[in-house]
């Protein structure tokens, strides 16, 4: 029964605020998780000017954007200039990785690749993904092994990309066991460890459910396993600030359940190595407005 931690670290405050807090609780749990990093410039304050235009995506707009992001990250790359994450924090990126934990790629500019990778070329895209490959080599001192692309957008050229770079694997999508991704039929022989359990986020303001209840509502979730466990995705941002207590509770309740809480990674060394293949597609997941990469 293993359950995988993928945290998304999205903005300069998320690295710099939630990282720290995050490895701190993880470790007093005695559980590792993957943190995926975004590392060029934090322009959060794009995606703001985006939503007030598109909608806001899932129950964003039920929650406290100014709380869990703060007034200057939604300012970063408007009225204020973007800070460069990977070039102000490296320092606490690699403390992570020097702790035990697995880290991996979420990006080089994490609001344009969530606008706008879906509906790229090949050029933009190999661009995008280079950037962040020679950034992750200049923190690290080593090649990315993994990558999960910002939004669970992509396109055929990123999937492409994955394999080309030699990652290990991908978390770009969501579906419900691990598998090798195939797009129009062409194969792409880096497995795809999708994201099988729905964001806090994305169930908190529906149905009832609240952050007084909504630890109760996952064990409900997870006390059946699959074969192929699951994949909880959370962000430095929100169960890395002011839902930590929450994310704390979701994790002794799954250790409870009697799983054993991993990093991506060692969720992917205890799979099988035969992978069934499954076609990506874009598609709506319930709670969350627009398309997302899916397995079918």
């Amino acid at each position: 029964m293993q359950l995988a931690l993928k945290i998304d670290v999205q903005t300069y405050r998320g690295t710099r605020e939630g990282v720290p807090l995050l490895r701190e609780m993880l470790m007093r749990q005695g559980v590792l998780a993957t943190f995926f990093f975004t590392l060029g410039p934090d322009r959060t304050g794009r995606a703001i000017n985006h939503f007030f235009r598109h909608g806001f995506p899932g129950n964003a707009s039920q929650i406290s954007l100014i709380e869990h992001y703060g007034i200057k990250t939604l300012l970063y790359g408007t009225i204020l200039p973007a800070p460069d994450i990977g070039r102000s924090c490296a320092d606490i990126m690699r403390s992570v990785r020097d702790d035990g934990f697995d880290v991996g790629i979420h990006g080089f500019g994490n609001i344009d690749w969530h606008n706008h990778a879906a509906n790229k070329d090949a050029k933009w895209t190999l661009h995008e993904m280079q950037l962040a490959v020679n950034r992750f080599a200049e923190i690290f001192g080593e090649a990315p092994k993994a990558f999960a692309a910002a939004g669970w957008q992509l396109n055929r050229h990123s999937l492409r990309q994955t394999q080309r770079f030699g990652f290990d694997f991908a978390s770009d999508t969501r579906g419900t066991h691990p598998f090798i991704p195939t797009w129009d039929a062409e194969i792409m022989a880096c497995p795809q460890l999708p994201t099988t359990l729905p964001m806090l986020d994305e169930i908190i303001g529906r149905d009832g459910i609240t952050l007084e209840n909504v630890v109760p509502h996952f064990m409900k979730l997870t006390e059946n396993p699959p074969p192929g466990g699951h994949v909880f995705t959370l962000r430095a941002e929100i169960e890395g600030g002011k839902w930590l207590p929450v994310f704390e509770r979701l994790l002794i309740g799954w250790k409870a359940q009697g799983y054993n809480v991993v990093s991506m990674r060692q969720y992917l060394q205890q799979i099988a190595d035969t992978l069934p293949r499954h076609a990506v597609r874009m598609g709506e997941v319930s709670g969350r407005s627009g398309n997302l990469a899916l397995q079918v």
